[in-house]
């Protein structure tokens, strides 16, 4: 089969910035679009899982499997109402330290989605809130990375390490690695600060600066606990309007 597909990983070494938030309702905004999309969780919390609905606990086939060559992908997707899923749960902390026995660690997930059985429109991964080998799979199997960051003081400083591993990623295992945009999340338009630091962003970045700003929302934080997107739990709300602008601005920047 003929497998063409966009592979997006999202990431950010900073805890809190939306990453996971990101990750699903944009997955289910493409889908809402008509874009057929595979959401793998890589983060051991197993946050994106339970948010499509999915209790983490009782995953019999994840990614843990995959990492460890112990399943196909075909084997670990979980069909869900809007997206197909590979979960995650904590045996991915050690899956992790067995991948470190491995021969080429960092290339496992590529070569695993280079042998998927199923046409997608768009893969998108969620990547652990630090720096680790499963963010290093995420980055060597990746077409861009989509980097969600909340507009504060310590922003831009966070960045510098993750930007540093994308260039170190690209240099080593992944020539074709591009930054597919900043997403300014977590937006509150009356804190100036959040202002100021949302324009030198603007500044800093340009045109690598998604339009579309997340504002802060409380059905956005409500939602995973009903395991439902944002967009699933109440699409009329900011929040869901903003993800769902993002992946009309998303299909816009890669013309489909």
């Amino acid at each position: 089969m003929n497998i063409q597909y966009k592979i997006i990983a999202v990431a950010n070494q900073k805890g809190g910035v939306g990453k996971t938030t990101t990750t699903v309702n944009l997955a289910v905004g493409l889908s809402h679009l008509k874009k057929k999309v595979l959401l793998i969780d890589l983060d051991p919390q197993g946050n994106a899982t339970m948010a499509c609905g999915v209790d983490s606990r009782d995953l019999e086939v994840s990614a843990c499997e995959l990492l460890l060559q112990e399943c196909q992908v075909s084997d670990a997707i979980i069909e869900t109402e809007s997206v197909d899923l590979i979960g995650a749960n904590t045996n991915l902390t050690a899956a992790e330290l067995k991948l470190m026995e491995y021969d080429g660690p960092q290339l496992v997930l590529a070569k695993q989605l280079a042998s998927s059985l199923r046409d997608y429109d768009f893969i998108l991964i969620d990547c652990p809130p630090s720096l680790s080998m499963l963010t290093i799979n995420a980055l060597t199997a990746a077409n861009s990375v989509l980097i969600p960051m909340q507009c504060e003081y310590y922003a831009l400083e966070g960045l510098t390490s993750l930007l540093d591993t994308i260039d170190r990623v690209k240099q080593t295992f992944n020539s074709g690695l591009e930054i597919e945009g900043l997403l300014r999340t977590m937006f509150d338009g009356r804190n100036n600060l959040a202002n100021e630091v949302a324009a030198q962003i603007k500044e800093h970045f340009g045109s690598k600066v998604f339009n579309t700003v997340v504002p802060r929302n409380v059905k956005v934080a409500e939602a995973p606990s009903f395991g439902l997107s944002a967009i699933e739990y109440d699409r009329m709300s900011r929040g869901a309007v903003a993800y769902k602008g993002l992946a009309s601005e998303l299909l816009r920047k890669n013309n489909v």
